[in-house]
This record gives structure tokens, C-alpha cells and sequence, in this order.
């Protein structure tokens, strides 16, 4: 008999080391989490950075920006009409009446109207129905950089901040060129030179008063509203914007 003690056999965990992951596996596992959480990171940031940039971009006159929505036209086979036009060979009327429609204070806020912001805010705690305070900077910045819908609360958080930086970067009279050249006027219809030869058959240097006012008013729901086969609270609508517009004065001063 030996004087040596027989090892100790633990006949419950007898076999597991064979098939104990190696350290190496068990480090592999943990790599691939990082590395998407990275690469994600890497996404958000190129995502955050492309208006930052592309706005620079846009700040020349001869570049001719396009949509998001126009994006998805194209991708989806459905196409559009859009016909750039400069500022100058657009009616002055239309310009003065877009501003009195949908953003009285254009040529004196940077972006964002403060005062209309904190009535919506206002308005939301107190439980009553909230009117919108989107700026003609914000509607530019959603139709060049970001979507509509879903997450609209989500993307207003994104947009406010843009909207004052594209103000600080860009002129308003730039502003407002690329606005009217990028927004929709009708299913397919982008720009204000489409919007006028589709509508009313002329030129958007030609556009009457009574037709810029009726274009304006269509702007938030271009889809529903057609100015050239206007109902009558769309005909009493245009023709307050169309007074407005008559005496927007300083309202204005910013394009000139």
C-alpha cells in the first residue's frame, strides 16, 4: 500500500473542463456588441454632422438642393416636378405672401419664433389644442435634413437646434430661395416654377396677387388644398394673406 493519497474525484463536475469555452471564444463573444455599439456611434455622428456640412453646401447660388421627400420620390419610382427658379424670377408677391402665411416674423427671428414657441408650450399644459409654431427655417430644415412623419416629436427635438443653425450660417434671402424651390405644392409638385406652371399655367414671375396669396394658403396641406379649384374658406383665407401681403412693409424687408 502507498503512503501517497489517491487525488480526490469530484465525479459531479468530472468532464466539464472539456467543454469549457476557451478564453479566447469567451473574449470573441464580448467584441462583437462593442464593435456594433461603435459602429453605431460612428453612424450618429456622420448622421449629426451631414447638415452641418451640407448647409455650407447650399450657401452658393448655382447649387440647387433637393428634398427628402423628393429623395423618396426617387427612390420609390415615382418622380416629381421641380423646376429651379432664383429668387429674383419669382413674383414679389409670393415671397411677401409665403411670409405672411406661414411665418409673420421671418425676417426677425434667428430660427426659431420664441414667442409662438412658448404659446404652443403654454397652450400644452394648459390641456387645450396646440397650434403650430413651425418656422419657414424649421419647415427648411425638416424638407432638406430630416422626415415628416412617424416621430414627429423626435424629430422637432433635432430640428430646433438645426433651425438656428442654418439662420446663422445662411441669409435669409438664401433661406427663402431654397424654400420655395423645395417645397411641395401638390403630389409630385416641388418648387414654386412647377407649383405656377401646373396650377395656373404661368410662370412663377407672373403670378398674380390673387394666385400667389392661393398658393400660400396651400402650403400646409398641399395635398388636400388646390389653389387653382379653391373652396370658399380657402378663397376667404387667401384673400386675407393677400391684404397682409399688400401691406407687409417691413415684414418683408429681409428679401430685399
Amino acid at each position: 500500500m502507498s503512503g501517497l493519497a489517491e487525488p480526490i474525484v469530484d465525479h459531479e463536475t468530472e468532464g466539464l473542463d472539456m467543454v469549457r469555452p476557451k478564453r479566447g471564444n469567451r473574449i470573441g463573444l464580448k467584441r462583437w456588441p462593442r464593435h456594433w455599439v461603435r459602429r453605431g456611434i460612428t453612424i450618429a455622428v456622420v448622421l449629426a454632422l451631414m447638415p452641418l456640412v451640407l448647409t455650407f453646401l447650399y450657401l452658393p447660388p448655382f447649387v440647387h438642393p433637393v428634398s427628402t421627400l423628393m429623395l423618396k420620390d426617387l427612390a420609390t419610382f415615382s418622380g416629381y416636378d421641380r423646376r429651379w427658379v432664383s429668387i429674383d424670377d419669382v413674383a414679389p408677391a409670393l415671397a411677401h405672401s409665403v411670409i405672411m402665411s406661414e411665418d409673420g416674423q421671418f425676417c426677425f427671428h434667428r430660427g426659431i419664433d420664441l414667442g409662438e414657441l412658448r404659446g404652443v408650450v403654454d397652450d400644452a399644459l394648459a390641456g387645450e389644442m396646440t397650434r403650430g409654431a413651425s418656422t419657414i427655417t424649421m419647415q427648411s430644415v425638416k424638407n432638406l435634413y430630416l422626415w415628416s412623419r412617424p416621430l414627429g416629436s423626435v424629430r422637432k427635438v433635432v430640428e430646433l437646434p438645426l433651425a438656428v443653425y442654418v439662420d446663422m450660417v445662411m441669409s435669409k434671402r438664401r433661406l427663402m430661395e431654397i424654400y420655395l424651390n423645395i417645397a411641395e405644392w401638390g403630389p409630385g409638385i416641388y418648387g414654386i416654377e412647377a407649383a405656377a406652371q401646373h396650377h395656373f399655367g404661368v410662370s412663377a414671375k407672373r403670378l398674380s396677387r390673387r394666385q400667389a396669396a392661393l398658393l400660400a394658403v396651400t402650403l400646409p396641406n398641399p395635398i388636400a388644398r388646390n389653389p387653382a379649384k379653391p373652396g370658399p374658406g380657402l378663397r376667404r383665407l387667401a384673400s386675407l394673406i393677400e391684404r397682409r401681403a399688400g401691406r407687409s412693409g417691413a415684414y418683408v424687408g429681409c428679401l430685399r
